[in-house]
């Protein structure tokens, strides 16, 4: 994308601008109508409407494009946005795997680039598990999973952001999913109470802050056990120490045994750092060792 967004821009742009153009960006939407999210360097900040023209042209379906003036903060993990091109608002239908998204990018929290991670985790579904689902969004996970387990038990999908929790319920409804996720609107940490000792797996996808729901992940999953996804965030050089470090933590204080069965380098989260998740499986030591 940056090449060719580049070469739209020779001769518009000169050369020490050019270098500065955005390496990469998000557009979320449909063939119909997309939204094009991108980073403008304050180098080239004076440009950017010629830059978000250039984008609508090499991508036709984008209908607005805006850029980011924060990072993720609050709650709710919005960035603040600058609409710089654009008509009709910001609501889109986003596809993906199959599934159909209707969200607004610019009031809740949804990245395309994780397409491929929801997948993979929701590949690890088994039938008839009761699945928690924590920080749900717009539903991306929890589509995900009713997709490719159609007969999953069910999932419950906790969302704190209201913008959110709306788009997770029209989202239910529109892939004809009602009984199957249940959308739940609040705090992990009041909700799930409800689930305690009732679910076979717990996803967790916020890389920074999940760690301060683990008590809530252990105590959802059944006496017998289960699997948790945790999602955090570790240095190019040492990516799943300090994660497998609170995991065995949490083992200890509730006085089961961990596995670790899977650990994977997920998306860039800052310079040199990077979001990973560790999927573990957790047993009660009175199973054996």
């Amino acid at each position: 994308m940056k090449g060719k967004l580049r070469d739209l821009l020779k001769g518009v742009l000169n050369e020490n601008e050019l270098k500065y153009v955005p390496s990469s960006f998000d557009i979320v939407g449909s063939r119909e109508k997309a939204i094009a999210i991108l980073e403008i360097p304050p180098e080239i900040y004076r440009r950017k409407e010629v830059i978000a023209e250039a984008l609508m042209k090499l991508h036709k379906n984008v209908k607005t494009v805006v850029i980011k003036r924060s990072p993720r903060k609050g709650k709710y993990r919005v960035r603040e946005f600058e609409v710089v091109l654009g008509e009709g608002g910001t609501e889109v239908i986003h596809r993906e795997h199959g599934s159909l998204i209707k969200l607004d990018p610019l009031k809740v929290y949804f990245s395309p680039r994780e397409a491929t991670e929801r997948i993979r985790v929701a590949s690890k579904v088994r039938e008839g598990e009761v699945v928690m689902l924590m920080f749900a969004g717009v539903g991306p996970y929890a589509l995900a999973i009713a997709r490719e387990c159609p007969r999953v038990g069910k999932v419950i999908a906790i969302e704190i952001n209201p913008y959110a929790y709306k788009y997770l319920e029209e989202n239910v409804k529109l892939n004809s999913l009602e009984g199957k996720v249940i959308p739940v609107l609040g705090d992990v940490r009041d909700k799930c109470k409800e689930w305690y000792g009732k679910c076979d797996r717990v996803i967790m996808p916020l890389p920074k802050g999940a760690y301060w729901y683990l008590d809530e992940a252990f105590r959802c999953l059944k006496p017998k056990g289960g699997v948790i996804h945790f999602y955090h965030w570790g240095p190019e050089d040492d990516l799943f120490t300090e994660a497998i470090d609170i995991i065995r933590d949490y083992a200890e204080k509730y006085g089961v045994k961990v596995k670790i069965l899977d650990k994977r380098k997920v998306l860039p989260y800052a310079p040199r750092i990077y979001k990973v998740c560790i999927e573990f499986e957790v047993r009660p030591l009175s199973n054996g060792p």
